[in-house]
């Protein structure tokens, strides 16, 4: 058969209007379906994660607190203004701004009387705020000194011998007496090397706040007899005070800060029970809690 005598062949493809099996649209439905679900999962999960605070500060980001409540130009900072001669679409110009900026005068006497009553209310917050801070200044340097105490080993053996708490004067640091382990020795004023390793320590806490201190001696009753103070622990307590007021300012303590020092003997002894206990010995340095300086009351 000749070359030009091939029948010619014409093939015709029938395309499908309908993408067969709906062709690949349900992928992407099934996309954003999945998607969803794994963002509200998310969402569920973060919420029950987040405590309150936290729930408040996400609230408070995502509130349109910037957004203009005005349809118009006009709700802008100039609010349709503008700050030269020629003003804008309101007329006001600047002086608007700054009456829209100036705080409101009192509309009558007795409401400017009540500066009165806000001055009273701020002097007891300033005294609530200074209590508030000076409490975390000495829960600060007191832990400052057990962290010190537990990291040096050659106090980390005399820190049953410390006892740190604090009192309606202010924060109170004892070195107390153990069966066998005394600061002093018998009947003599000057501190044992144990004694001093322990007042250079809290010299370091004390050297942390600006506060003025009292340093007091007491002493134990003699075991076995009902008197609780003979007449040699009054001096004897005294000196004991007055050297441990040496070894801190020896240590860099400033002396204008020493407030008091004083000896009580066993009039005042940390085991009431049995006054005759070492525990009883002891050396008590009070970092005092200062009144905060105020205006004079006018008022008077």
């Amino acid at each position: 058969m000749a070359q030009s005598d091939r029948p010619i062949l014409i093939k015709k493809v029938k395309k499908v209007q309908g993408h067969g099996h709906h062709g690949g649209a349900w992928k992407v439905a099934y996309a954003d379906f999945v998607t969803a679900m794994m963002a509200f999962f998310l969402l569920m999960w973060l919420i029950n994660t987040t405590d309150p605070e936290q729930k408040r500060g996400i609230a408070e980001y995502f509130a349109p607190s910037s957004v203009s409540a005005a349809s118009s130009g006009s709700g802008g900072l100039l609010g349709g203004t503008s700050l030269g001669d020629d003003e804008g679409a309101k007329g006001a110009g600047s002086n608007m701004i700054i009456e829209q900026l100036a705080p409101p005068a009192p509309e009558s006497p007795e409401a400017a009387g009540q500066s009165s009553d806000l001055s009273s209310a701020s002097e007891a917050a300033l005294r609530a705020e200074i209590a508030r801070r000076e409490a975390a200044d000495f829960a600060s340097a007191a832990e400052s000194l057990r962290q010190a105490m537990q990291s040096m080993p050659e106090l980390a053996e005399l820190s049953k011998q410390l006892i740190i708490d604090q009192t309606p004067e202010g924060l109170r640091i004892q070195l107390v007496d153990q069966e066998g382990r005394s600061m002093f020795e018998n009947g003599s004023a000057r501190p044992n090397p144990r004694a001093q390793t322990l007042l250079r320590a809290v010299s370091r806490a004390i050297n942390r706040l600006p506060n003025r201190i009292s340093i007091t001696g007491h002493t134990s009753a003699v075991a076995g007899s009902n008197r609780a103070n003979a007449p040699g622990d009054w001096p004897l307590s005294s000196a004991r005070a007055d050297a441990s007021r040496v070894i801190l300012q020896n240590s860099g303590v400033n002396p204008d800060r020493v407030y008091s020092v004083a000896g009580k003997a066993g009039s005042d002894p940390l085991y009431p029970d049995d006054p005759s206990l070492a525990g009883n010995r002891r050396i008590a340095i009070v970092l005092l809690r200062e009144a905060p300086v105020l205006p004079a009351d006018t008022s008077l």
